[in-house]
């Protein structure tokens, strides 16, 4: 039997998951955001995000992201909707051709799944 991966020392916010960089899609000056990868097999990767307050634009093209605030509260904006609060334990979807604008109001760390179209 195969062993199964864990990564349990991330799931908190006080594991080094990398270096913070400039993140490319910012509309606040420097905004930065790392992460890290678990775990990946064929069309599935999963992992760790961080970001700075501030806030930023988005795109899922090409792809589904399911995850799952850990910490930080955020405020997602889809034209045409309402926007969003997600804080600590709640999970979002974001399917394939999501576009819409993420509003850090605190530093913010989530776990995510993608899966490829």
């Amino acid at each position: 039997m195969n062993a199964i991966p864990t990564y349990a020392d991330h799931a908190t916010d006080r594991a080094e998951i990398g270096t913070h960089a400039p993140k490319p899609t910012a509309v606040t000056e420097g905004l930065t955001e790392t992460s890290t990868t678990i775990w990946e097999a064929g069309k599935i990767t999963t992992g760790l995000w961080e970001c700075t307050a501030g806030t930023f634009t988005a795109t899922r093209e090409g792809y589904t992201e399911i995850c799952t605030i850990l910490s930080g509260k955020v405020t997602l904006e889809v034209e045409g909707q309402e926007p969003e609060d997600f804080g600590p334990g709640d999970v979002m979807v974001m399917p394939s051709g999501w576009v819409g604008i993420w509003h850090n109001h605190e530093p913010v760390r989530k776990h995510y799944t993608i899966i490829l179209d």
